[in-house]
């Protein structure tokens, strides 16, 4: 693998290790399969591409991403907390809304973003480009970390950790579930969206399809995590997250850069076939794991 690769697969990590840490808080915390991700995504990128468009500074159009992805996330929830509709079924909804909506903020499938300032700046030169990007959303990526370890370790958020354990119980104990849910869906998807809205700076402009597969990536990359970083501490729980994208990147980078996977036929089109199989190989790991260790627990016996 070539340094600008490298250094191309540390980036796109760091950017969806924040759509890692967002999944986290929706599939581990609150229990709720989200599939709106693939619409909060794109959802930031477009907002942000608008705003940057209109002269609007780069980092408040990613604020401005952010809180409309935090949108998408609360009608998810408020579908399913308010109406009663499936946890599923409301993520499915605005999923396929969002892609309308999305139309109608970028009046086009695409958006062009070269030559518009983005959150880079001036710190990015032709010589140092490669690596100051990565710095500048390593700082995003950091802040959104320490932000989550302090919001799950106030009462607020312990509420939040327990009516996703157990919601019945928490209601009982007089927690207000539902606020607990709309808010969690909210800062979930604002995480994601968050990402879209840095990825558009980096790519140059915004997609429509850019959001295809990012819950797939997102669960990925939270499941490698807790197979490398088993943790019960928020600390080390987002740091896992963090892992788990960089090193889902990387592995998807080492795949389509092998020779003999490219002498077989696999190249760049493959890229969503690869994803699935590290899926697969990423779900049955955990099972692995827990074979080894019972087998090493008998044999100790």
């Amino acid at each position: 693998m070539s340094l600008l690769a490298l250094f191309g697969a540390l980036e796109s990590g760091l950017i969806y290790a924040l759509v890692a840490l967002g999944v986290y808080i929706s599939f581990r915390v609150l229990d709720f399969p989200d599939l709106t991700a693939d619409g909060s995504f794109p959802l930031g990128g477009a907002v942000a591409g608008v705003a940057i468009i209109a002269d609007v500074n780069p980092w408040l159009a990613c604020i401005f991403g952010m809180l409309a992805g935090g949108v998408a996330g609360l009608v998810t929830a408020w579908l399913h907390v308010k109406l009663g509709i499936l946890q599923l079924l409301s993520s499915i909804l605005v999923m396929v809304a969002l892609y309308a909506v999305n139309l109608r903020i970028m009046q086009a499938p695409n958006l062009a973003l070269l030559g518009e300032p983005t959150i880079f700046g001036e710190l990015v030169t032709d010589s140092n480009g490669y690596w100051m990007r990565c710095m500048v959303i390593g700082g995003v990526v950091i802040a959104a970390k320490f932000f989550l370890d302090w919001f799950f370790s106030t009462e607020m958020g312990l509420a939040m950790r327990a009516t996703g354990s157990n919601l019945r119980m928490s209601q009982a104990q007089g927690i207000a579930t539902s606020r607990s849910i709309l808010l969690g869906m909210a800062i979930s998807n604002g995480l994601i969206a968050l990402a879209g809205a840095i990825f558009v700076q980096t790519q140059g402009g915004a997609d429509i399809s850019i959001g295809v597969g990012t819950i797939v990536i997102g669960l990925a990359a939270v499941i490698i995590g807790e197979t490398i970083i088993p943790a019960k501490k928020m600390l080390w729980i987002t740091l896992s997250a963090i892992v788990g994208a960089i090193l889902y990147k990387f592995f998807i980078q080492i795949a389509l850069s092998n020779d003999t996977l490219r002498a077989i036929g696999f190249g760049p089109q493959d890229v969503n076939l690869v994803t699935a199989l590290l899926v697969v190989i990423a779900l049955i790991l955990p099972k692995i794991k827990s074979k080894i260790l019972s087998n090493r627990h008998k044999h100790a016996a």
